[in-house]
């Protein structure tokens, strides 16, 4: 080897390994993204929950962010401002003492995501502040059929990727007590399948800012086929994108 040879080459060790650094670097802080995936219940329980769990894992990942699942509610005090977002998935019933709802409350006042799945929409009825962060309460619902929905938002992150009118089957759940100041994305054809309630108008998924945060919510993903869906998926991972800050 020349010594000119030998120059270069000693060069570009350190500016390889300096490069190397950088990416480290990088990838260190993309691992700070983080969301909790939370599927406390007190009621029903969702067959469910296991498929969005992983489904939810993986895709988070595949976006940058590390996921965190728990149904444990002591999550919810000072530990949640290291999450961009947190993410109802299927919960039922009152899952979140006062001291939980306070931190969770604040967490969503600093300037964090909610996003709620399904029954996050029957949860905590009591509790109204979240009632108007979720957009609304589950009133009743018929049997798993397939539905049009006409998504009446296209320019949304969440259903840029859908048709105007979206086909699939799921459990449909008719809402009461609807927060008026949410943006609507999509709403059923309630003439497409039997057992609508909400009329004309009908949501089954929306977002607003509330709070100081927030917040996404969409009907679909009762079943457990839901989380293979592509376009559900998507959808949903969008969604996430949105509540958490990201253009």
């Amino acid at each position: 080897m020349t010594k000119n040879n030998a120059f270069k080459n000693y060069l570009f060790i350190p500016l390889f390994g300096t490069v190397i650094l950088l990416m480290s670097l990088g990838c260190g802080a993309q691992e700070k993204d983080r969301i909790l995936v939370f599927t406390k219940t007190d009621g029903f329980v969702h067959e469910s929950i296991p498929a969005g769990k992983v489904a939810l894992m993986q895709a988070g990942r595949e976006a940058g962010f590390e996921v965190d699942t728990t149904s444990d509610a002591s999550e919810f005090r000072d530990n949640l401002k290291k999450y961009e977002v947190v993410v109802f998935l299927n919960t039922t019933g009152n899952v979140l003492n006062e001291r939980q709802q306070s931190a969770f409350e604040k967490f969503i006042q600093a300037g964090g995501g909610f996003v709620g799945i399904h029954s996050a929409a029957d949860t905590e009825y009591d509790w109204p502040w979240y009632g108007k962060l979720v957009g609304g309460y589950f009133k009743s619902h018929p049997h798993i059929q397939e539905a049009v929905i006409n998504v009446v938002d296209r320019d949304h992150i969440s259903t840029a990727h859908l048709p105007k009118q979206w086909e699939r089957e799921d459990e449909w759940y008719n809402y009461k007590e609807l927060n008026p100041e949410v943006n609507f994305l999509a709403t059923l054809n309630e003439e497409s399948y039997e057992g609508g309630e909400n009329g004309e108008h009908h949501p089954i998924a929306w977002f607003h800012h509330y709070d100081g945060g927030r917040a996404f919510y969409t009907g679909g993903g009762h079943t457990s086929i839901s989380y293979e869906e592509p376009d559900f998926l998507k959808h949903v991972l969008n969604g996430i994108l949105w509540a958490a800050g990201r253009k």
